[in-house]
Order: C-alpha cells, then structure tokens, then sequence
C-alpha cells in the first residue's frame, strides 16, 4: 500500500501511472481497485500547475454539503454560477444525489458517528453510507460515486477511510479529497481526538481522454467545474 505525504503528491503520482498504464475504458484510462494512504489529510490543497486547481470553487462545494440542500441553485449562491456539470446531473426540481451532506445528514448519520466515537473509541460502527440501495431507482442522472465513509480512533489518532465505485482523479479526486479532509477535521473537532490518516479506495480511478494531455492543459484555463 503506497503512503502519500498530502493530496498533490497522490494526485501527481496517479495521473502519471493512470497516462503510462491505464487500461482504455469507456473514453477514460483507468485503473481498478486503487487504495493509498494521505498521511496528511490537512494539507489538501493542489498546487500541480498543468491541474489549475480551483480553491474557490471546493470550498463553495464544501459549504454546499454543510447545508444538506440538494438543490444545485445553493451551491450557485455559494460559487456565483452553478457548474454545467451539476446542471447536466439535477433531475427536474434542480435536485441531485451527490450532495454528500444531503447524504451523511440522512437519518442523522453524522450526529451518530460523533457519538459513537465519543462513547466507544474502539468502535468499528463509526461509518457514514452515502450510496443508499434504497434510492438505486433515483439515481437516474446522479449516481454517487462514493459508497461510504468510515472513522477508527487509533493510537487516540482519527482515522477515516473513503470508498468509491468510480473516482475521476482529475475533478473528483481533487475536490472530494478536500471536502472529505474537511469532514474530518469537523469530526475530529467533535469528538476531541487528533487527525491521522486519510485512506482512499477507489474500484475505478480514471482520467478522461481530454484531461490527458499535460502540455496542452498548462495552456488551457480554469474550465466550468474548478
């Protein structure tokens, strides 16, 4: 299993393994059943130049979770335009699956994990499901991409791991590694105990066939989706 100082040093390293020895699938390269460590998860900002990260953009994304509001016209408040990407995802009310808060809010399952930890430090109960069966015939335009999010205290340290059915390192690693490292900040803050290691699994991790190309990216700007 590899260990990553921070996010960057994760994403660089998988988007050259994705370019050398990703598998061609469904107009991406990917890989499968990708698992490493960030040791720290704080530091979660990409600086990698050709990726022209969006800071602004992950933290209206994260301040969109915290409300718990599927509607795609908060997140535009929060950002001042509502990504294409998003539009193509709501379903007619402006509603989408994705909003991991809307998620981890459902049947108070945040609330429930901070207690947990706070009752039982050795807990293996401290888990967050995003991707809910119950809803499979909803999930016409918006499937989410993660299954569930799980918390362990060890060594008096929180740890947290992050499993995905499909993770797209160019957008979806760089701003779901931020907002899942921010929720961890948030329950540690909850719950008293030091932040540790971040864990993510991702079944298929990818890059699409546009997002492949490092020189033309360093001439290509800021595109819809930050």
């Amino acid at each position: 299993m590899i260990d990553f100082k921070n996010a960057e040093k994760a994403f660089d390293f998988y988007y050259n393994a994705i370019e050398s020895n990703g598998v061609d699938f469904d107009g991406t390269k990917a890989l499968f059943n990708i698992g490493f460590y960030i040791n720290n998860p704080a530091d979660n900002h990409i600086h990698t130049p050709y990726r022209n990260w969006n800071l602004d953009y992950a933290e209206a994304e994260w301040k969109w979770y915290l409300t718990g509001d599927r509607n795609i016209e908060t997140l535009g408040e929060l950002y001042g335009k509502i990504p294409a990407i998003w539009k193509r995802m709501a379903d007619g009310d402006n509603n989408v699956h994705s909003n991991y808060g809307y998620q981890w809010e459902r049947g108070y399952q945040l609330d429930k994990v901070v207690q947990q930890l706070k009752d039982n430090p050795n807990t293996r109960k401290a888990a967050i499901s995003i991707y809910d069966g119950k809803e499979i015939q909803r999930y016409r335009y918006d499937t989410p991409c993660t299954y569930a999010v799980q918390f362990t205290v060890v060594n008096n340290k929180l740890n947290m791991c992050v499993t995905m059915r499909s993770n797209d390192l160019w957008f979806g690693f760089c701003n779901d590694q931020y907002c899942f490292s921010e929720l961890m900040k948030v329950v540690a803050e909850r719950t008293g105990y030091e932040i540790g290691s971040y864990f993510h699994f991702a079944h298929n991790l990818h890059l699409y066939e546009r997002d492949l190309n490092k020189n033309g990216l360093l001439q290509r700007k800021a595109n819809y989706y930050g």
